[in-house]
């Protein structure tokens, strides 16, 4: 039988580099053809071969109601027909600022960008602005995009600045980024005794998924709020992943703990480009027009991007979502661990809404060098166990997955009998 998956793999890798247009796709940290995909519904996704596979990708997370809901699907069709980008504004624009401020206190303003990148990169430099200071800190294995300043890797030691971790990064963009250890209080304190005077602020993902779903402690994100008060940094929360993913008002709203500055992505799209970036009022008057801190976008705002994220955010709030999502995460993650118990496999697992991790070691990682302990060498036969059986997860160890509201508690059994025979394979 023809491989439409490697014929067209073979053809991309011609004419785009690596054969994809974001790495982790090229499947080069578990092997293998990627699957390229042909059409998606609900909880499944269909590759070129015609395969269809049971997904826990969800597009890196914005697929929260389903692959394809049909109301989303009208709401943008509705859109494209008025037309796709007009450059100016739109009155859907403020309805969905409007939206997010009312289920996210905090984002008392906000600005509409199509990328979570933009949305990062734009609040740092409005956190610079604002206080007038350059340093900023962020933490190993928190990813908050591709801009200069945060492609950095840790130091040798406590508080060494970052190293750039990207060749065509000057280490002169990424001298003023320190780099500290996740779930380190006593690092974090020690760090603002020294700098404080000179930290623009703090960000952070609030549950990590750049390096699988690490949880933050409770006192560690009361000692980043209460240091960031006392000397005067912006605390940014990097919720293009967590936002309306993993409750109805982020993070923040598990935390209690309210930032000055949220960055949010996927979901608030429902699968098309569209972020933002907001927070204060008064640190957002410094953003151009109104200050000084210049950011723009051609496609800021998009018109059929913002009809997906206004009907997407229209469904979650509907009753019992979160709790039904949250339930069937749970469902899956508990059946995994009883099933990788049976079988003797050193794995565990963690959910929080509908984002969760699976890590095949003995404890639930609290950081990055937790996580890099972890076996990927089992990840890969279990990757590939689940995907030659009919389930797609992330192709890498180090990566967050997702449940939606179309993945029935039947559809989360038939995951679970999978794994258990891939479990039991690895066992032999």
């Amino acid at each position: 039988m023809t491989n439409r998956n490697e014929q067209l793999f073979n053809r991309a890798k011609a004419v785009i580099p690596g054969g994809v247009n974001s790495p982790v796709r090229a499947f080069g940290s578990v092997g293998g053809i990627p699957r390229f995909i042909k059409k998606a519904e609900g909880a499944y996704v269909w590759d070129e071969n015609d395969i269809r596979y049971i997904d826990y990708v969800g597009s890196w997370g914005p697929a929260i109601v389903g692959h394809a809901h049909p109301e989303v699907i009208e709401a943008v069709r509705a859109a494209a027909l008025d037309g796709l980008s007009f450059g100016a504004p739109t009155e859907a624009e403020i309805t969905i600022a409007e939206e997010i401020g009312k289920l996210v206190p905090s984002v008392e303003q906000l600005r509409l960008v199509s990328s979570g990148t933009e949305a990062t990169m734009t609040a740092i430099r409005l956190a610079r602005g604002y206080t007038g200071r350059d340093k900023i800190i962020k933490f190993e294995g928190c990813y908050h995009g591709h801009s200069d300043s945060l492609l950095v890797k840790a130091g040798s030691g406590l508080l060494t600045f970052g190293n750039p971790s990207s060749a065509g990064v000057p280490a002169d963009f990424t001298k003023h980024t320190l780099v500290l250890e996740y779930n380190n209080v006593a690092q974090l304190e020690e760090t603002f005794a020294q700098l404080g005077g000179k930290i623009a602020c703090v960000i952070i993902e609030p549950f990590v998924g750049n390096m699988n779903l690490v949880r933050p402690s409770e006192n560690f994100v009361k000692a980043l709020r209460a240091l960031t008060e006392q000397h005067g940094a912006v605390l940014i929360y990097d919720e293009v992943m967590t936002g309306f993913r993993v409750a109805l008002g982020g993070a923040q709203s598990l935390h209690g703990v309210p930032p000055d500055l949220t960055t949010m992505g996927k979901v608030i799209g429902g699968g098309m480009p569209l972020a933002a970036f907001g927070g204060k009022k008064e640190i957002m008057a410094c953003i151009s027009p109104l200050g000084g801190v210049y950011q723009a976008g051609t496609l800021s705002g998009n018109p059929v991007a913002v009809a997906a994220g206004l009907k997407t955010l229209e469904i979650i709030q509907r009753p019992g979502f979160y709790e039904n999502l949250t339930e069937r995460t749970e469902q899956l993650v508990n059946g995994f661990k009883a099933a990788a118990a049976d079988n003797g496999i050193d794995f565990t697992a963690d959910s929080v809404g509908g984002m969760f991790g699976l890590y095949f070691a003995d404890h639930t990682p609290q950081n990055y060098a937790d996580m890099a302990k972890s076996d990927t060498e089992a990840f890969k036969h279990f990757f590939h166990g689940m995907l030659e059986r009919g389930v797609a997860f992330g192709p890498s160890a180090f990566e967050a997955a997702f449940v939606s509201a179309a993945h029935t508690p039947e559809i989360i059994e038939e995951t679970i009998a999978i794994a258990r025979d891939v479990f039991q394979s690895m066992s032999r």
